[in-house]
């Protein structure tokens, strides 16, 4: 009976071990947000932020999840240096003020083993309000070249720019603002 009980209790801590949730730190080699807006009605422009840090907490197994990602609002990347000027001034990202914008999951979303959504908080300018992202692609496997286990996703959400104090110029410059999230992670 000992034994028995012994083995019940290891095989208890085993599949615990199992299924605890797994921290993954984000690849800023390989995590761009970008953001596109309507210019004037004549185009869509798209840019990116080319330094994000953060982690991602995942247990596929209890499908329950945590994100945060840190990007620094000075590395926007428009394609132009007279632009990213602009982009960074007081009138849309006001980078001197606020270097850096978050976003922090409050609830992960599955659709049997697929991530299909993110609730949480994006901070940007010293605003915060809710956003969910829409994941449009999810997979973790072995990561051929570091020989760890990684994850990654695709994720959209809208926002309205206004709502984050950088209204400027709108509806000229439209109000809204489509954000996309791709997201490579690598496990700790």
């Amino acid at each position: 009976m000992k034994k028995l009980l012994a083995f019940i209790a290891a095989a208890g801590f085993s599949l615990s071990a199992v299924a605890a949730p797994e921290v993954y730190v984000i690849d800023g080699s390989h995590t761009f947000p970008r953001f596109e807006y309507t210019h004037m009605g004549f185009s869509t422009q798209q840019s990116r932020f080319n330094n994000t840090t953060g982690k991602v907490t995942l247990d596929r197994a209890a499908k329950t999840g945590a994100v945060e990602v840190l990007i620094d609002t000075k590395s926007v990347d428009t394609g132009s240096t007279l632009f990213n000027s602009h982009i960074q001034g007081e009138d849309f990202l006001d980078t001197a003020k606020y270097p850096v914008a978050t976003y922090k999951s409050t609830k992960f979303n599955f659709d049997g083993d697929k991530l299909a959504s993110v609730e949480g908080n994006l901070t940007l300018k010293g605003v915060t309000k809710p956003v969910t992202l829409s994941v449009t692609s999810f997979a973790c496997a072995p990561h051929p070249m570091l020989k760890k286990d990684a994850c990654g996703a695709n994720a959209t959400a809208k926002i309205k720019r206004s709502e984050f104090n950088a209204g400027k110029y709108a509806p000229a410059v439209s109000d809204d603002v489509t954000l996309t999230f791709a997201i490579e992670a690598i496990k700790q």
